[in-house]
């Protein structure tokens, strides 16, 4: 290995651990405690190697929202695969989706509430995101109903998710009532 490999390789690792480290102070403690300060402190660099990976702390919310939409990707492609039936496969894909936000809460604000300086639904948008959307609208696009574009049935049934995780997360739903919500969104707005 070359003394450039080495060097990439070190940076990369570097990269992770902080990105790791603020994912990990943010589950912890909130946002706001995710400074560069803080941050230099838990992985032992400096302020200036820091700085050197990341402007601050909004493009290090966006290196988290990236690695959180591949894992998000993840988790409801692994939920709706092991489905036969479409209806089964919503309903996978909804319960995938609202325990991803409720298990990973500062992600999901990376994700969706903060600025992460991150482009959503543009030509520039980056693939995990593009990914992420994409593995709702694989499973979504079979039950759009005719006539409804599938991108567009995808994005209200997002929305509709989003909405059941901000407002539960935030107290404002009743916990007990979450699968008749899921059952409701399924039956209601997918009409499976």
């Amino acid at each position: 290995m070359s003394v450039q490999e080495r060097k990439q390789r070190e940076r990369a690792e570097r990269e992770r651990l902080i990105v790791a480290t603020a994912r990990e102070l943010a589950e912890q403690q909130g946002w706001d405690a995710v400074t560069t300060r803080q941050l230099a402190e838990r992985i032992e660099y400096s302020q200036p190697v820091l700085y050197s990976h990341f402007r601050g702390k909004r493009e290090i919310i966006g290196a988290v929202a990236l690695e959180g939409a591949t894992e998000m990707a993840a988790a409801v492609r692994a939920a709706t695969s092991a489905e036969d039936d479409p209806r089964a496969r919503v309903t996978a894909l909804a319960r995938a989706y609202l325990d991803f936000a409720e298990h990973n809460p500062a992600v999901y604000d990376a994700l969706f509430q903060l600025d992460g300086g991150l482009a959503y639904a543009q030509e520039d948008t980056p693939e995990p995101l593009k990914d992420a959307f994409a593995a709702l609208l694989e499973c979504l696009a079979e039950v759009a109903g005719d006539g409804i574009a599938p991108g567009l049935f995808t994005e209200v049934f997002w929305a509709a998710l989003h909405g059941l995780a901000t407002l539960t997360r935030t107290g404002r739903l009743l916990p007990e009532d979450a699968e008749p919500r899921v059952e409701l969104l399924v039956d209601r707005l997918a009409m499976v």
